[in-house]
């Protein structure tokens, strides 16, 4: 596989198009950093970790057979989509419970140590802007905990937890949109509704316990 680091992505496809089958070899060796970086992120979901490396590496090898330099972006970029669809695709047919996003999530920062309450903020971490409240008051507490696991149960549309569920990984509203195949305005859109969603539910509980 030496000799191939001259060439570009592009050029690179296009030899292995031509019959040399090395290259395949290479391009895998090459991105195999970018899809355990993506399983690291998908683990939040709950899959197992080796298992979304393999479907990544399928991922990867559907990129180099399926790139096409005069339709799609970089082949980095597509690339990077292609991986982040395998990986998700497996996730989702594991059949997990409705809020499981939000329970790996706060499980993880429970991992991570620290402070009680700091370790069921996940949620927060992630849209801040849904507290507007002093520091001690910022990190939820178990009963508003429920309270957001209940409301994305009960009223975020499937596209709505979909893009909550790949929003906890870390990904960004444009990603989401192209590995869900939508366009970024719709999914910048239902972003905005679920933080709505989640604001009027704690809101509420609010004015519950100010007798309002």
């Amino acid at each position: 596989m030496t000799g191939y680091e001259e060439y570009s992505d592009e050029e690179l496809i296009l030899r292995f198009r031509d019959g040399d089958s090395s290259v395949m070899d290479y391009i895998m060796e090459k991105y195999k950093e970018l899809v355990r970086k993506k399983a690291k992120s998908m683990y939040l979901l709950g899959a197992d970790n080796d298992d979304l490396i393999q479907e990544g590496m399928i991922g990867l090898f559907k990129a180099v057979r399926d790139y096409d330099a005069g339709r799609d972006a970089s082949f980095y970029t597509f690339a990077d989509l292609c991986v982040s669809r395998q990986m998700y695709t497996a996730v989702q047919a594991s059949n997990r419970q409705k809020h499981a996003p939000l329970n790996r999530y706060i499980s993880l920062s429970r991992a991570d140590g620290g402070d009680e309450g700091a370790r069921e903020a996940g949620i927060a971490l992630k849209f801040p802007d849904l507290w507007e409240k002093s520091p001690e008051e910022y990190l939820i507490d178990r009963e508003n905990l429920h309270i957001l696991e209940r409301t994305i149960e009960k009223e975020l549309s499937g596209f709505e937890y979909q893009v909550l569920e790949l929003y906890l990984t870390g990904m960004g509203y444009g990603q989401i949109a192209r590995v869900l195949g939508r366009d970024e305005k719709s999914t910048d859109n239902a972003l905005q509704r679920i933080k709505t969603k989640l604001r009027r539910a704690l809101d509420k509980k609010k004015a519950q316990e100010s007798g309002i």
